[in-house]
């Protein structure tokens, strides 16, 4: 974590759970929360840079983050994970609803089966774990989901319809929650990051020409990377949001 970050005291000893928390944003968000002194617990399939993450960690800090490999799609793992993070850990106090796919699709070629999956990836997991968390933070008195949008939505971005559908959906999702979840202290905010430019971004989908393009539309002309989302999310986080719930926070650099 860069030494110049706020340190949420509120922080320490709570647990944290991240979907999606082996590589790219969510890589910097485990890795902010166990610099907080939380207790992270976090989901992925990448085994590899999931355990070379846990391993780095303890090296750096002699603790260690807990990773359970889980395909977030089969909600019943999911939950289960959930469920045995309370037993081992205590209540969740945070869950963080990162993990997504953002792989490109023409909508002439899109079938059922395909429109589904994505669904099963990108949407519907992230209500499955807030309904798993939610029961713990309930019995703890409360607590602070964080689902993450997209920038796709607010820009309509061509190319991934399937995923700017799930997406516009998640940010539903947010506001329902924080209607349905509010009387128990729990807050339910999303996020919002913009062109965030991490190793899979630029083997994939952002070449040289079009990162010069992206930094020319945005207010601030810098290089948007996964450790600029992750203080946003310590606020979201911590006790100095108490009162916001049910709101959509960009860290865009001003690309919408």
């Amino acid at each position: 974590m860069n030494q110049h970050s706020a340190r949420y005291t509120s922080l320490e000893q709570r647990v944290v759970f991240i979907t999606g928390g082996g590589s790219g944003i969510g890589a910097a968000l485990t890795r902010a929360f166990h610099h907080q002194g939380a207790r992270v617990v976090f989901v992925d399939i990448n085994d590899a840079a999931s355990q070379a993450l846990v391993d780095e960690l303890r090296a750096e800090t002699g603790e260690a983050p807990c990773y359970h490999h889980c395909d977030i799609r089969d909600v019943a793992s999911l939950q289960q994970v959930i469920a045995e993070t309370g037993r081992e850990f205590g209540p969740i106090h945070t869950l963080v609803n990162n993990a997504a796919n953002d792989d490109r699709h023409d909508w002439r070629e899109v079938d059922v089966a395909y429109w589904d999956e994505r669904m099963s990836l990108n949407l519907r997991p992230m209500f499955f774990a807030a309904q798993a968390a939610a029961e713990q933070m309930i019995e703890a008195g409360g607590g602070s989901i964080i689902n993450f949008g997209s920038v796709s939505v607010q820009m309509a971005l061509g190319g991934l319809p399937a995923y700017v559908t799930a997406k516009a959906a998640a940010h539903g999702l947010t506001r329902s929650l924080a209607r349905e979840l509010g009387e128990h202290n729990i807050r339910v905010n999303t996020l919002v990051p913009g062109s965030v430019i991490t190793e899979r971004q630029l083997e994939k989908w952002i070449s040289p020409e079009d990162e010069v393009a992206i930094q020319q539309r945005q207010c601030l002309k810098m290089r948007l990377e996964a450790e600029h989302i992750a203080p946003a999310v310590l606020f979201l986080a911590s006790s100095e949001s108490q009162a916001i719930t049910g709101q959509e926070l960009a860290v865009d650099a001003g690309w919408a």
